[in-house]
């Protein structure tokens, strides 16, 4: 795996994640995102309408919580689980926990870490992680890690622990990895850790950056658990001890505006999970991210930005408590279910190619989400993936024609 830069500009990394994978004939655009998945199906889309969306990720991430219970038919099956579910032509990165789902801490000890399955808690020890790694056969994962230092009030000394759990983890990890035959091509990203604490973080990134893996999970940084403004700083700062040529994955980001300041503090790769949260709340994506052409660069290339709702505002304030509004909402999405939206017979975002947008107006998804069919899920999956991966791809352009600043204030407006 090869990270090839094109661009720098204040933090920001432009260029193409190449090499990937066994046959090493994939590449993946930074900064961009993967293919969120649920035991590695996108949930509500099957893999037909999933590609009538084009520009998809190269990478798909599956989660080892979601598999874990599969590990007996998964080796008894051989071939890993891009053949089991039938994947087309896509890599698969494994992590360890589903980022759209909250996990009850507390279960973590010097020898193992625990998921949550649909049946409850399971164990992993290193030897059983690393089997189900040879089970799942990813193209590449990260290793097994003590994540349960993010949450408020945590001690110096229990992240001290997790920094040193986590680091002895990777050893054990790394010597299992290089005697797994069906490991054998696959890449082992190292897993910074450390808290809120910044002695932490540059002793946990600058101990994994020795170890030979070939890139790197920023966690404990989730949305939920850090501040905006605390999370940039130690970011940037842990990002200034990581090898220039490997790639940062950070885990548990994916509101747009905070994307953009991960980005600006060095970050390449983002878990592709708000798609399904926006979609799990019966909303849709709706922001704007157009910013205007550059003379010089005008007709040369094909938009990379939706045009504005013509709401105004696009998407109403929200209200402390009991607008109605779903839990957690975000200003970047629009609430269907609000009967606002009975007669709008506008599509969900004026110019979206996205087959929800093209043949389907905003009156019949609120039919749907307030009538419960199951359509209302596959529509809005449709349209927020595509949302999504279009903000991603104008992301790169602003950052290849030096205006990531018009475009953080068109998406923040």
């Amino acid at each position: 795996m090869k990270l090839e830069l094109s661009k720098v500009v204040r933090g920001c990394r432009l260029g193409l994640l190449t090499s990937i994978g066994q046959t090493e004939q994939h590449s993946l655009e930074v900064p961009g995102c993967f293919l969120y998945t649920r035991c590695a199906t996108v949930p509500h889309l099957t893999q037909d309408t999933l590609h009538t969306l084009s520009n998809l990720p190269a990478v798909t991430q599956v989660t080892l919580e979601s598999l874990a219970e599969h590990q007996d038919v998964l080796e008894e099956f051989k071939h890993g689980v891009r053949k089991f579910a039938g994947l087309q032509d896509t890599l698969l990165f494994c992590s360890l926990h589903d980022p759209a789902t909250t996990h009850p801490a507390g279960h973590v000890t010097n020898k193992t870490v625990s998921v949550w399955g649909s049946g409850g808690r399971i164990e992993l020890s290193v030897a059983k992680f690393m089997a189900m790694q040879a089970a799942i056969r990813p193209d590449c994962y990260e290793s097994m890690a003590d994540g349960e230092t993010w949450q408020a009030n945590t001690s110096r000394k229990r992240v001290r622990k997790a920094v040193e759990r986590t680091l002895s983890h990777l050893d054990e990890c790394l010597e299992l990895h290089h005697k797994t035959q069906e490991l054998k091509g696959c890449e082992i990203f190292g897993v910074v850790e450390g808290g809120d604490i910044l002695e932490e973080r540059l002793r946990s990134a600058r101990e994994t950056a020795k170890r030979p893996v070939a890139g790197f999970v920023l966690d404990g940084f989730q949305s939920t658990s850090m501040e905006q403004e605390l999370r940039e700083q130690l970011i940037t700062a842990v990002t200034a001890e990581l090898p220039q040529e490997k790639p940062r994955l950070l885990r548990g980001v994916g509101r747009p505006d905070e994307v953009i300041a991960c980005v600006e503090a060095g970050v390449d790769l983002f878990e592709g999970f708000f798609p399904f949260q926006v979609t799990e709340r019966g909303c849709a994506l709706c922001f704007n991210y157009t910013i205007t052409p550059d003379p010089e660069t005008a007709g040369t290339s094909p938009p990379t930005v939706l045009e504005s709702n013509g709401e105004e505002p696009a998407v109403e304030k929200l209200k402390e408590n009991g607008d109605g509004s779903p839990e957690n909402m975000t200003r970047f999405e629009m609430n269907l279910k609000d009967t606002r939206y009975r007669d709008d017979f506008r599509p969900l975002v004026d110019r979206c190619s996205c087959y929800c947008c093209k043949n389907h107006k905003r009156a019949y998804i609120h039919h749907l989400l307030v009538t419960n069919e199951l359509l209302a899920g596959v529509l809005l999956m449709l349209h927020n993936t595509a949302h999504y991966l279009g903000f991603f791809h104008a992301l790169r352009e602003a950052v290849a024609n030096n205006r990531l600043r018009d475009l953080k204030n068109k998406v923040l407006q």
